[in-house]
C-alpha cells in the first residue's frame, strides 16, 4: 500500500507485484486531515486506519511520501564511499556538500551514472586532485517528521516500509509508463499539486533538473472565485467543468506556473544542449482543458497528460476500473511510491 499525503486530498494504492507484472488491486481518493502543520503521529494514525479501511488493504506494508516542501531532493558530488557511509558524510557534513546546515536530518543517497559528457581536460585535471568522487541524487527531510510518519503508521497496525520524496515518484511511474521515451529522450514531467507544483526534466532515464513552484491547484481555484465573485467550491466545479466559461481567467492565473516552468526548461537546455521534447503532465488539475492549453502555449513544447496505469493490471472492483482512465493522474505520485518500496 502507498498512500499520497497531498495538501488537499490522500491518494493511496495497493499495488502487488506478479512475476515481472504489476496488479493494481485498489485504489482511494479521500479529504486530506485539515491541519496548518505537518501532521501528528496521533493524526496521521487515523487517516491511515480511514485509508487502509477505504482500500479494503490486504497487506499492512506501506509507503508514505514527502511533499515538495517536506523533503528536498538535490544532486550532489560525494567521495565513493557505501551509500550507509555517505548518509554519516551528509549528516556530519551536509554545508560542505549541499551549501546548506541541515541538522536533525535524515538522509539517503542514489548513486548516478557517470556523466554522460566527458570533462574538459582541466576539469579532469581538477577533479584528479583529492579523493575520488561520484555524482549522487540525495534526499533529506527532518529526523522527526519521518520519526512521526513511522509512527503513525505503527499506530494505525500498519509496518511503514518506505518515506519517499513525493518529487522522485513520478519518474518512478513513468519508468514502466512511457518506457521508451524514459530510456531514449529528454522529457519533463510537470505536477500539478494542490499547494505547488514542480517539475523535473529527464535525460535519458537520469534525473537532471527538478524544481518546485509554489503556485498549484489552490492558488488557481482561490483567484477563479475571487475573479469571478463565486465561492471556493463553485471555481472548484467550474475549472474542471466548464472550461469555455472561464477560459480567459484561467489563463491568466496558469501563466505565470507556465513561465516559471519555462525558465526552468531554458535553464536546462542552454546548460546541457539539449532540448525538452515533451512534457508529460499529472495531478487533478491535469483534467482542465484551459489549464493544459495555456502550458503548451507557454512551455511551445508538446504537452500531454501522463496516464501512469498503462503498465498495470487491474483487479479492481467493477466502478473503479469504470474510473480508472479518469483518476489515473491524480495516482502517479502514489503509484511511484509503491514501485519505490516494491
Amino acid at each position: 500500500m502507498a498512500v499520497d499525503l497531498g495538501g488537499r486530498t490522500t491518494k493511496a494504492v495497493q499495488l502487488q507485484r506478479r512475476g515481472q507484472s504489476y496488479v493494481l488491486s485498489g485504489y482511494a481518493i479521500l479529504d486530506a486531515p485539515i491541519s496548518d502543520k505537518a501532521l501528528s503521529a496521533d493524526l496521521l494514525s487515523e487517516h491511515l486506519k480511514t485509508v487502509a479501511k477505504a482500500l479494503d488493504a490486504k497487506t499492512k506494508y506501506v509507503a508514505l511520501t514527502l511533499g515538495m516542501n517536506d523533503a528536498m531532493v538535490r544532486h550532489a558530488e560525494l567521495p565513493r564511499l557505501p551509500v550507509d557511509d555517505m548518509r554519516l558524510v551528509l549528516k556530519h557534513g551536509s554545508r560542505l556538500y549541499l551549501q546548506q546546515e541541515l541538522t536533525n536530518h535524515l538522509f539517503d543517497c542514489h548513486v548516478l551514472a557517470n556523466d554522460p559528457q566527458p570533462k574538459p581536460a582541466a576539469d579532469a585535471a581538477k577533479a584528479a586532485v583529492g579523493p575520488p568522487k561520484q555524482r549522487v541524487l540525495v534526499a533529506g527531510a527532518r529526523k522527526q517528521l519521518v520519526d512521526d510518519y513511522v509512527e503513525g503508521a505503527r499506530r494505525a497496525g500498519l509496518s511503514p516500509e518506505q518515506v519517499v520524496p513525493s518529487l522522485v515518484c513520478p519518474v518512478n511511474t513513468f519508468e514502466l509508463a512511457v518506457p521508451d521515451l524514459f530510456a531514449n529522450e529528454v522529457v519533463a514531467l510537470v505536477d500539478l499539486g494542490f499547494k505547488g507544483s514542480f517539475i523535473s526534466i529527464l535525460q535519458q532515464g537520469e534525473l537532471m533538473l527538478s524544481r518546485a513552484v509554489n503556485i498549484g491547484g489552490d492558488k488557481l481555484t482561490t483567484g477563479l472565485a475571487e475573479s469571478l465573485n463565486i465561492s471556493y467550491p463553485e471555481a472548484e466545479g467550474i475549472k474542471v467543468g466548464m472550461p469555455a466559461e472561464v477560459q480567459m481567467q484561467l489563463e491568466s492565473l496558469v501563466l505565470p506556473l507556465g513561465r516559471e516552468f519555462r525558465a526552468s526548461i531554458d535553464f536546462f537546455e542552454h546548460q546541457q544542449d539539449r532540448t525538452v521534447s515533451q512534457v508529460f503532465i499529472t495531478g487533478g488539475s491535469s483534467r482542465s482543458e484551459p489549464i493544459m492549453r495555456t502550458l503548451q502555449q507557454e512551455l511551445m513544447v508538446e504537452c500531454r497528460i501522463l496516464n501512469p496505469s498503462t503498465f498495470l493490471q487491474m483487479d479492481l472492483p467493477e466502478q473503479q476500473v469504470k474510473d480508472i482512465e479518469h483518476v489515473a493522474p491524480q495516482l502517479t505520485i502514489a503509484l511511484g511510491a509503491a514501485l519505490a518500496a516494491i
